[in-house]
């Protein structure tokens, strides 16, 4: 059954649509361009509403298996490949990418020139595309809020400690979590709309989660937030960073296709040493903002020298635009949760002689 993926800017793109497709989905087309990791990708709140490219012309041969899952559910609206392998070739595979997708009712389209739908996004920007049976040019509507979607409405608990995390949820990545858990600590998940109860939990740090969309959607918490970050040691974490930057009196603008895949090139401004991270954000701090705050740049990207961690240089707060626990991708920014347990670890020590 042909199926199309049309954007904003009228290009349209046929291929062979999955069976459970009963009516037009519409949402924001990014592309994606790690050659592994496409099970954390579908499952990444970060995506929540949007279409994804994968560049990679084969996806799906390792299957989906039981440990990779960043959330319960796909999150994302839809999803473009150039080919979905139908044989699975992992003995951890529980199911194959095609299942999961038709299982959960998500829209796919293959047999796609994804590079052709890439080198148009890189030409006109990130924009709505619509998929259907039939080229239908998308709205004009922009998906907002989406923050409020991905977000956890309970407060949740991981793991056993004596020292306590608490996770600020804007539409957190279990690998987050995870990563907490394996240092031996308790973890509390608090949704940003109810951040008051940091406080009540009285923890030893604070991370500020990823999450979808424009970190403005925010701005109504950003006086709770900071009051926050500046009684407890506090990493922020892509969209983390942003409203970090946002409480501090920064601004953020929308970059013109995003950053998403694998591969990108950090640079630590104090060393100069570069490492290679996993991305996955349309925003980024205003470079030109950070002058009129106390915030220091910490990182930047080696391609287009955009922001990409910042750091208070009196307070133990810092962030990472990038994904240090990586899902997918490579492990070079894990240090970075060292260097926030230090300052966890620092300012518990003064508590506890003081």
């Amino acid at each position: 059954m042909q199926g199309f993926l049309t954007l904003q800017e009228g290009q349209s793109f046929q291929g062979e649509a999955s069976g459970h497709w009963e009516t037009p989905v519409e949402g924001e087309v990014v592309f994606f361009t790690g050659m592994t990791g496409y099970q954390e990708v579908l499952t990444d709140p970060s995506y929540k509403g949007q279409i994804v490219v994968f560049t990679y012309p084969l996806i799906g041969n390792y299957g989906i298996n039981e440990d990779d899952f960043e959330s319960e559910k796909p999150q994302v609206s839809g999803v473009v490949m150039m080919q979905c392998a139908e044989a699975v070739y992992h003995y951890q595979a529980t199911t194959s990418l095609k299942d999961y997708l038709n299982k959960w009712n998500v829209p796919f389209l293959t047999e796609v020139d994804t590079r052709e739908v890439t080198k148009s996004i890189r030409s006109e920007g990130t924009c709505q595309a619509v998929m259907d049976h039939q080229s239908l040019k998308p709205s004009d509507t922009k998906t907002v809020g989406q923050i409020f979607q991905a977000s956890k409405q309970e407060v949740a608990a991981y793991g056993e400690g004596s020292q306590h995390i608490v996770v600020i949820d804007f539409g957190y990545k279990g690998s987050i979590v995870d990563q907490l858990v394996e240092k031996g600590v308790r973890v509390s998940v608090v949704p940003f709309t109810n951040v008051h109860k940091v406080h009540e939990l009285n923890p030893d740090g604070v991370v500020l989660s990823n999450g979808p969309g424009d970190p403005k959607d925010a701005t109504k918490f950003l006086s709770e937030i900071k009051g926050v970050l500046e009684q407890y040691p506090s990493l922020g974490i892509c969209f983390g960073h942003q409203v970090i930057a946002l409480a501090y009196g920064a601004d953020t603008k929308k970059l013109a296709f995003g950053h998403r895949g694998a591969n990108h090139p950090v640079k630590d401004v104090q060393t100069g040493r570069v490492f290679i991270t996993s991305q996955n954000h349309n925003y980024v701090v205003d470079d030109a903002s950070i002058e009129n705050t106390v915030l220091e740049v910490s990182f930047s990207h080696v391609n287009d020298g955009s922001v990409e961690g910042l750091m208070h240089p009196s307070k133990p707060i810092l962030s990472a635009q990038f994904h240090p626990e990586a899902n997918p991708g490579p492990e070079d920014a894990l240090w970075l949760f060292d260097e926030f347990f230090t300052s966890v670890n620092k300012k518990k020590g003064v508590q506890m002689y003081a």
